[in-house]
């Protein structure tokens, strides 16, 4: 019960910053991309299932709010989540480098994706020019983010983990 309150409200203020503070921070009209950041954590962090959960949830505030169809942006950070969920067993709280090196990969792929379904497909070919101007800026800067944003989701989900040892009850 904890961890997804925690979750659900690491996913509302991160959509919150996302979407306001962030968008007058933005360079060239790029925002780092928070939710990527909380989707692929959590899948790290606690597997394939919280990845999905948090990647659905995630992907759809995105959808409402941004997107022109919904469940695009939904399945692919579902996608995320799950695919991260695969290096779980390889997580380590004190090692900063899988987490920094998925969330870029994740953003990588997330960009690319977005790119092939909204801009390819309707003939807008000039992929290098989105690459350069959009996809490594977009990269560059949720990396930036994610300096910051990660040790808070490390921190309330090792905190979470500690108490739930302490006190021997489980929390779904």
């Amino acid at each position: 019960m904890k961890k997804g309150l925690i979750a659900a409200f690491f996913i509302w203020i991160c959509f919150l910053l996302q979407s306001t503070v962030f968008q007058s921070l933005s360079f060239n009209g790029i925002v780092p991309d928070l939710m990527i950041i909380v989707t692929a954590s959590y899948g790290f962090m606690e597997g394939e299932d919280r990845g999905i959960i948090v990647g659905l949830f995630c992907g759809l505030l995105c959808d409402i709010f941004f997107g022109e169809v919904i469940g695009f942006y939904a399945l692919i950070l579902m996608y995320i989540g799950y695919l991260n969920g695969k290096f779980s067993g390889g997580f380590y709280p004190d090692d900063i480098k899988l987490p920094m090196i998925l969330i870029i990969l994740s953003d990588f792929t997330y960009c690319v994706t977005c790119y092939v379904f909204q801009f390819m497909l309707r003939g807008k070919l000039n992929f290098p020019y989105y690459f350069s101007q959009i996809i490594i800026p977009e990269v560059i800067y949720t990396t930036v983010a994610t300096i910051g944003l990660y040790p808070l989701i490390l921190l309330a989900d090792v905190g979470i983990k500690k108490k739930e040892k302490r006190g021997g009850r489980n929390f779904v």
